[in-house]
């Protein structure tokens, strides 16, 4: 049974739940859809309504007889998905609240069809803000709201839920963004809504490369700390302007974590950041609050997943309340090297950028990509349906390469 609101972090910033009243389960207290209502509120799923497409699905602007703008989402279901299956997702997801989290505000089931009905958030996402071209500079202030929120929002997600929710996809193209730039955590949830997970393991790895955590490499298995690790990249993309994976490098070239990790232990050490910063942020920033967020970015992406901080934890430094001794715990950034949440052998960043290499070389070599693909907007909720549509042919063609996968196999599911 989900509930929320037992673990006392008191930093997610969100309300806990009352526990379901008894028959809930399937009962629902969301709004129910007919097929031919969304029709009518997307305009037939018009490509003028069209927001974006992503690895679950298209996503559609509707109006609904209320005047009330929402955003539909036609999931790609498999023959695998049951009804109860999918109702019992969609009520953990339907019982999540949280100012910082995309609400669901109903759901539709007709024939084979699932769609997700959610608020529509209107001012795009952190992804389209930050790399955009022709984006105006997002100042600082401004950043580091964006990052108080998320990490609110996840926190809330694995510390205040139970059972705690792994979101499994965090990066710039999940957070969306409100006018008053409040950021909102999407796409929670919706990892289990595919009838293959092994396939969905696969597709996903590829598709959010840049963001993948070490364990995950290794083994496969996803925890709460790999969407802390995914929430440093996104950190570290909001210091340094930078993407995840520069589409202008050949896959053999490093990371942005690979690239910023000697420069984040650098700057911790002797309090200059101008190798790290975004350069368009000039000196228009608060020194203390850099401090912080790049101590943050630095905890976040240590390799080994058990020495990561919680998100409560990140939490509490980026507003100050917390000294940053309470993320290091003695370990400098760049030198956790235990795999130590998985196993007790060693997993330090060489044998992590091989296992990069390999991942990506895969990738490339079997589907005649170049790397630029891996940095193409993702956004189910972007405005940008042009740039997406590259996705669900990324997608297929990830699909296509897991029977090639032979030469760097996973070793479980989720």
């Amino acid at each position: 049974m989900f509930n929320s609101g037992g673990s006392g972090s008191n930093y997610s910033g969100g309300e806990p739940l009352p526990p379901p009243s008894p028959g809930v389960g399937l009962g629902f207290s969301k709004s129910t859809f007919t097929y031919e209502e969304l029709l009518m509120a997307t305009n037939g799923f018009s490509d003028a309504n069209l927001l974006g497409q992503g690895g679950f699905g298209y996503v559609h602007k509707g109006i609904l007889p209320n005047g009330k703008e929402i955003a539909v989402k036609q999931l790609k279901i498999g023959s695998g998905q049951g009804e109860r299956e999918f109702q019992a997702e969609v009520e953990i997801i339907s019982r999540v609240h949280h100012k910082h989290l995309v609400s669901l505000v109903g759901y539709c089931m007709s024939g084979g069809q699932r769609l997700l009905v959610y608020e529509f958030v209107p001012n795009n996402t952190l992804e389209f803000h930050l790399h955009g071209k022709g984006r105006p500079t997002m100042e600082w202030p401004v950043r580091l709201k964006i990052a108080l929120g998320a990490a609110k929002g996840l926190a809330y997600l694995h510390e205040d839920c139970h059972p705690k929710i792994i979101h499994r996809d965090i990066k710039t193209a999940n957070i969306l963004l409100d006018y008053k730039f409040e950021a909102k955590v999407a796409d929670f949830g919706l990892a289990k809504f595919t009838s293959d997970n092994n396939t969905h393991v696969s597709t996903r790895v590829m598709g959010t490369f840049g963001y993948l955590a070490p364990e995950y490499a290794s083994s496969g298995k996803l925890t709460d700390r790999s969407d802390v690790f995914s929430f440093g990249v996104m950190l570290l993309e909001l210091i340094t302007g930078r993407r995840p994976v520069d589409s202008s490098q050949s896959f053999m070239d490093d990371s942005l974590v690979d690239w910023a990790r000697p420069l984040l232990t650098r700057a911790l050490e002797d309090g200059n950041y101008d190798a790290l910063l975004d350069q368009r942020l000039g000196k228009n920033f608060n020194a203390n609050e850099m401090v912080r967020m790049v101590a943050c970015a630095a905890a976040c992406v240590r390799h080994s997943a058990k020495r990561r901080p919680r998100m409560s934890q990140i939490v509490r430094a980026l507003e100050g309340d917390a000294s940053l001794e309470d993320l290091n715990e003695g370990v400098r950034p760049g030198h956790s090297r235990f795999f130590g949440s998985y196993s007790g052998s060693e997993y330090d960043s060489g044998q992590y950028n091989e296992d990069m290499k390999k991942f990506r070389k895969m990738a490339l070599t079997s589907q005649e990509y170049t790397s630029s693909q891996f940095s193409v907007p993702t956004s189910d909720y972007g405005q940008n349906p042009s740039g997406s549509s590259n996705e669900s042919q990324e997608t297929r063609e990830m699909e296509k390469a897991k029977v090639r996968k032979d030469s760097y196999k996973f070793s479980g599911g989720y």
